[in-house]
């Protein structure tokens, strides 16, 4: 659909909250989205400039608008989740979470069974769960069987059927395990009792269990039954044993649902920690594909609610990083700043941080899994994608950062026979550009870098990849034409944004299949590069080596400096702004300082 064309219809459009969906010329789904005005909202995708070119791909299949008008903007949130929850548009985002989980169900029937499934069966019976380790609810299976005593067999409980007497009790009877239902030695409200502390236990309540015990010890005591006693004196201390076991945050805490974010390029991970009873009884994290350059802010609620209902959580209180527009259900949402909630968010951001490291472990070891010939098939199909003359068993990748606008550093990494070759990491402190300057950058580090391996007598690689545009690309060749090694090696820009790979003098950009094999080695070559940039910028940070452009004018503080970068993000967005932007955050004197920092040339502009 042109821009023309969506002009032609936007009239009936109507600027109120909503969802919207989009169709192709088959009529099939494309994308359903939400909105506070659905005008504004889908004349936003024919008016602007995509840097993405999945949405302008999008742009491009759109032949049918349809919408539907809801109460709310949140009324419009949770139609658009029921909606990508059922007919899965190729366009929108796509929460990968296609695990089997395990579920301890209470069959329906007199005196039920407790038992591990991985099926629900809509027959009436109550299934507790999912959990996330079937090792875990073995445990938990184990432990209620040494503390409840509770059938196991597959007798049919009829009340007919224990009234004829057609059974009789079983070894688990005379060990203790069972206390004889089938003879009807034990009644269903007894039994009712037990299927409670069940459920307690399996929810991370066991004080009410521990104090059932405590006073059938001290009613068998009365009696005189001492050895009935010790056994419920027994079953209390495994109960407080494996409750001093269990990840405690804190028992003034009740029931809460805990959620955190990591974005990485186009996709996300989510991590759910599910406390119940001051105690973490549940944590995952899933995988979440974006499609048209979704923000933290629009991921983040729509994994929330699917989470939730995947788990069945009824937590009433949901802590997240930042704040949110939608509320799942009736639930409050926190934003901690400190105390036990703040340590509960930061170990799920602990634990989404652990997740994705490992998932890029495991990516790095694709490669290194694999036969030689394997390994050489990947290495033939890169040579070929991009017409190099030699098999490119010696790969080099640059990358570019900056931290809030200033201080620049660059890393490489360095790939050889399609695997990493750590001992030949590099960073680099940029030294004789000024300010942030990208190409000038790439120029400096991939000099440094040549010069280097040339003086040294050591071997060049194949192919080079600089992560940046033209350019950085032309800035990287520059350095190679300083260098006199032109036509010795093959340097190639990507592009960050729509993975476009660029060579000297082309008008036109390369772009690979999207699940090629050479495309899928030099993302991997691209996120370890990205990896190792962040690494040494944290590093950097941890030892003080940055100290904020901000904080080296003078009369301006480390609170000042920070005031201002918590509301303007960066040094360059702060330079950008007018005197006038800056004097409601740190008033007029401050204010008239920075402004003559960066604008010596101006001095003071007048209000």
């Amino acid at each position: 659909m042109t821009q023309h064309e969506y002009q032609q219809l936007a009239h009936t459009i109507p600027h109120q909250p909503g969802i919207y969906k989009y169709f192709d010329v088959h009529n099939e789904l494309l994308y359903v989205g939400k909105a506070k005005d659905l005008r504004k909202r889908t004349g936003s995708y024919f008016s602007k400039t995509f840097t993405n070119y999945k949405t302008h791909e999008l742009v491009k299949r759109i032949n049918r608008i349809e919408f539907t008008i809801t109460n709310s903007e949140q009324d419009a949130f949770f139609l658009e989740n029921a909606l990508i929850k059922q007919y899965k548009p190729k366009f929108n985002i796509d929460l990968k979470d296609d695990k089997s989980f395990p579920y301890i169900v209470i069959k329906k029937e007199p005196f039920p069974r407790v038992f591990l499934t991985r099926t629900r069966i809509n027959d009436g019976s109550e299934y507790l769960g999912p959990f996330t380790s079937v090792a875990k609810v073995r445990e938990l299976l184990t432990f209620i069987k040494q503390n409840v005593a509770l059938r196991t067999c597959k007798l049919n409980l009829a009340p007919y059927n224990i009234n004829k007497g057609k059974y009789k009790v079983c070894l688990e009877y005379h060990l203790g395990n069972c206390k004889g239902p089938c003879e009807g030695l034990q009644d269903e409200q007894q039994y009712a009792e037990a299927i409670q502390q069940v459920r307690n236990i399996l929810k991370g309540n066991l004080q009410p269990v521990i104090q059932h015990y405590k006073v059938e010890m001290m009613k068998h005591a009365t009696n005189m039954e001492f050895e009935k006693a010790e056994i419920a004196k027994k079953k209390i201390e495994h109960l407080e044993n494996f409750q001093s076991k269990s990840v405690i945050v804190s028992r003034h805490l009740s029931n809460l649902d805990v959620f955190s974010i990591l974005k990485d390029g186009d996709t996300a991970y989510v991590n759910y920690l599910m406390v119940q009873n001051g105690t973490i009884v549940q944590t995952h994290t899933i995988r979440v594909e974006t499609k048209l350059e979704e923000n933290e802010e629009e991921v983040l609620p729509l994994a929330i609610v699917r989470l939730r209902e995947n788990f069945n959580s009824s937590a009433t209180e949901i802590i997240v990083p930042f704040e949110m527009d939608f509320l799942p259900g009736s639930a409050i949402v926190t934003v901690p700043k400190g105390g036990d909630k703040k340590k509960l968010l930061d170990l799920s951001i602990k634990n989404v941080n652990h997740f994705t490291e490992e998932l890029r472990k495991k990516k790095i070891l694709q490669l290194e899994g694999k036969s030689d010939m394997q390994k050489k098939q990947v290495l033939y199909q890169l040579q070929q994608d991009l017409k190099l003359q030699e098999v490119p068993v010696h790969i080099e990748c640059f990358d570019n950062s900056n931290f809030q606008g200033s201080y620049p550093v660059s890393a490489m990494v360095c790939f050889k026979e399609g695997i990493p070759s750590k001992k030949d990491y590099r960073h680099f402190n940029v030294k004789t550009v000024e300010g942030i300057n990208d190409f000038a950058t790439m120029k400096e580090v991939v000099l440094r870098r040549y010069s280097r391996l040339i003086k040294e007598e050591q071997s060049l690689p194949q192919l080079v990849i600089i992560d940046g545009g033209k350019g950085q690309l032309n800035a990287a060749l520059e350095a190679i034409d300083e260098l006199g090694i032109t036509g010795q090696l093959t340097i190639v820009g990507l592009a960050k944004s729509e993975e476009e790979l660029f060579f000297a003098g082309d008008q036109q950009s390369l772009k690979l299949p999207w699940d090629s094999e050479s495309l899928k080695l030099i993302r991997r070559i691209r996120d370890e590069v990205h990896r190792f940039g962040i690494t040494f910028h944290r590093q950097k940070r941890s030892k003080g080596t940055f100290k904020n452009e901000l904080e080296e004018i003078k009369g301006i503080g480390k609170g000042t400096a920070e005031t201002l970068l918590k509301t303007f993000k960066s040094v360059k967005s702060i330079k950008e702004k007018s005197l006038n932007d800056l004097i409601p955050i740190i008033g007029i004197s401050k204010s008239q300082i920075v402004y003559k920092h960066f604008h010596p040339e101006i001095g003071n502009e007048p209000k």
